[in-house]
């Protein structure tokens, strides 16, 4: 099985303490000027993507869809998970990238 590079950046951010895992937390996190990525998983709810892409947007926030609600759990070492804030520059740029390159 291929390691997935993007969660496994996932789970350092998140033993660094760099983000924040579910809706409400990922919410406060964009809203408190915090974040600096915002993944939503890919099957998540119509409504749960429109909002924290408009959010995202409001906030200018960049945003991305990736994963699945499994996915970003295991990756955050909880249970399923919609929504999760990168709350690192660092962090967030080179997820954004290997996401970005594995979409081509």
């Amino acid at each position: 099985m291929k390691q997935d590079r993007a969660y496994m950046l996932l789970g350092l951010a998140k033993r660094a303490g760099r983000i924040s895992a579910g809706e409400f937390m990922t919410e406060k996190a964009v809203k408190g000027g915090k974040s600096a990525l915002c993944i939503v998983a890919g099957d998540a709810s119509d409504n749960t993507k429109k909002n924290f892409k408009d959010m995202c947007n409001y906030y200018d926030v960049d945003y991305v869809e990736y994963g699945d609600k499994d996915g970003l759990g295991h990756a955050t070492g909880t249970q399923m998970r919609a929504s999760v804030s990168v709350n690192d520059e660092g962090f967030a740029a080179k997820i954004k990238e290997i996401i970005t390159e594995q979409e081509k």
